[in-house]
């Protein structure tokens, strides 16, 4: 009793009638040799001693038979939530936590007997999830969280998202000491923490202040629409500075953090151990002056930023100027920009043809959609494109006021032997048929700089693409050619076109949407020559609400029936493709011969 080792863990008093005593110094150390006391017991005899001796006598040979620890576990779950002051609380995790596999290795001397401990966990587990919502106190709920963390649960992070989301935690009661446990249990859990989601949580500026350890240990931080406010960005200032953050993606769109929550976080990112790559800012209610806080952070040393997202803020001409002058710097790093809605003009263009002619640019990625450019922007544009240097690879330029003379400036660039573009979004503007034709007939050309591209990208091919709809970063597509006009006022007269390209021998079309133009029956059926092409490779053809009836429909059948078409997805709705017509097609669902899987029509998208 006088080694080293005991006088750290016993301590010797003299009892009510000075008899020698000793006690521990430390009381986890009582709970866990009560817990291996009350595990050996159950193994070697079968009884269980957390319940009463009568029970447990009456039970005994039971136990002995079947050897179930879950019987012994469940009944210790339910003593803990029995006790008033959670006094068997430790106790309980280590006596859930002996059952696991890892630590009966390390006491296999002792725990003699190897059955099957994964499955009557699991039961454990399930047993455990049952009495959490049972609208427990917030004390048993997060010991109970402790519970599950000590057998491994893979789903301990939903279930504690779910209590939160559901009130059963109330983030309004938690107390400080709470939330450190449950933030001990998040960062403890073998769950990966590479995506951290607010919402899944409580989509409040409280809750996310008190799991900014939780946040500081993951890749990304998922933190739109919470009601946040400059009190978050300098608490994210803070996380983003210290040398142990990982966070390499944060996402504040759609708080109020004004100009001042941007300066605040710009303060954080300005240190040498950030690694952020990528932060969203989008209608965050900022102004120019945000911009020149970000200057100096897209240009500060050593550079990590990407991607930066402010769409939906009014940064106007004068604010996006002063960022611009930064990414021809030879320290920016910034590869992806969206200044989507930001009230810009054909004056940002200039700006940022300036920047596009810059060896040291590295921008690749560029959303200027739903601003006022018009024609005159999009040709001041295309001379910067056409440099050597410019190394523009995605261009969004959804709803930007832009008309088919600005399809004579961009058919420029397709042409141009240097061109990087791979992927174009015109959708939303008045280009007609008259636009729209000579960018579709770049696509035939030998000399066009897009297949120039395709032919050096291993393993991509290169895309022409027009939108439909406004995205805040249009998905990248792999191993396609995609080109989508839809709500771009054509006629059909752009079919002829479009048939040729499909046609075409080097073409890669994959994908092709028309949705909602004026097509008809005619337009149609001059598609269909090139679906029965035998160089046609269309895989997703989308026709939604572009007035075909019963003839289309069986100008359509034809050319997949006269083609072993590689089509594989059909949209039709909104249309009026008859009884016959719907017929014809469904047949083809059912024929070995046709790819088609998936056919839309009636009102359904």
């Amino acid at each position: 009793m006088y080694s080293g080792v005991f006088t750290q863990i016993l301590k010797e008093e003299r009892g009510l009638y000075q008899n020698k005593v000793f006690c521990f110094i430390h009381l986890s150390v009582q709970e866990f040799l009560a817990a291996l006391y009350v595990n050996l017991t159950f193994i070697n005899s079968g009884i269980n001693l957390v319940e009463d001796k009568q029970t447990a006598s009456k039970w005994s040979k039971l136990f002995r038979k079947k050897n179930n620890s879950k019987y012994l576990h469940r009944s210790a779950v339910d003593k803990a939530l029995e006790s008033p002051n959670g006094h068997l609380d430790l106790f309980l995790r280590f006596l859930l936590g002996l059952s696991v596999q890892a630590n009966k290795s390390l006491l296999r001397d002792l725990l003699t007997w190897t059955g099957c401990c994964s499955r009557n966990n699991q039961k454990t587990v399930k047993y455990i999830k049952k009495k959490i919502k049972n609208n427990l106190s917030l004390e048993k709920s997060i010991n109970l969280f402790h519970c599950l963390n000590e057998l491994n649960d893979c789903s301990l992070i939903e279930e504690i998202q779910q209590s939160l989301r559901s009130g059963n935690l109330s983030t309004d009661k938690l107390s400080p000491s709470q939330w450190s446990a449950l933030v001990f249990i998040l960062l403890s859990s073998e769950k990966d923490l590479d995506v951290f989601d607010l919402k899944k949580y409580s989509a409040s500026e409280e809750t996310l202040l008190r799991l900014l350890p939780v946040v500081k240990a993951s890749n990304k931080a998922l933190l739109s629409s919470c009601n946040l406010s400059e009190r978050s960005c300098k608490a994210l200032s803070s996380v983003l500075s210290s040398q142990s953050c990982n966070l390499r993606e944060v996402d504040l769109s759609n708080n109020n953090l004004q100009d001042s929550g941007v300066k605040l976080l710009c303060g954080g990112m300005k240190s040498p151990h950030v690694k952020l790559e990528s932060l969203r800012l989008s209608g965050c209610d900022l102004s120019e002056k945000s911009c020149e806080t970000l200057y100096t952070v897209i240009d500060c040393q050593p550079p990590s930023l990407k991607e930066l997202d402010l769409s939906n803020n009014d940064l106007q001409d004068s604010g996006v100027k002063i960022m611009f002058a930064r990414l021809k710097s030879q320290h920016s790093t910034l590869v992806k920009l969206s200044i989507s809605g930001c009230n810009l003009s054909e004056k940002s263009c200039e700006a940022l043809s300036s920047v596009l002619r810059k060896q040291l640019s590295n921008l690749s990625e560029l959303d200027l959609s739903n601003n006022n450019l018009r024609d005159s922007g999009v040709k001041l544009l295309s001379t910067g494109m056409k440099s050597q240097h410019c190394k523009l690879e995605k261009l969004w330029l959804s709803g930007c006021n832009i008309l088919e003379r600005s399809c004579d400036a961009l058919s420029s660039v397709l042409s141009f032997q240097n061109s990087t573009l791979m992927e174009l979004d015109l959708s939303n503007n008045d280009l007609k048929d008259l636009g729209a034709k000579p960018l579709l007939a770049g696509l035939e050309r030998p000399d066009c700089a897009l297949q120039t591209v395709r032919s050096q990208i291993a393993g991509t091919n290169t895309m022409f693409t027009m939108v439909s709809q406004l995205l805040f970063f249009p998905k990248q597509f792999e191993d396609d050619w995609a080109s989508r006009m839809c709500g771009c006022n054509l006629s059909e007269k752009i079919c002829e076109t479009l048939s040729s390209v499909l046609s075409f021998q080097s073409s890669g079309l994959r994908e092709l949407g028309l949705s909602n133009n004026n097509l008809r029956d005619s337009g149609v059926k001059l598609l269909c020559d090139g679906v029965r092409s035998q160089q046609c490779v269309l895989e997703i053809l989308s026709l939604s609400g572009c007035l075909i009836t019963e003839e289309g429909c069986t100008s359509l059948a034809s050319a997949l029936s006269s083609n072993p078409s590689r089509l594989i997805e059909l949209d039709l709705s909104y249309n009026h493709p008859g009884t016959s017509g719907m017929k014809l097609l469904s047949a083809g669902l059912k024929d070995p011969g046709w790819r088609l899987d998936t056919l839309r029509y009636g009102e359904n998208v």
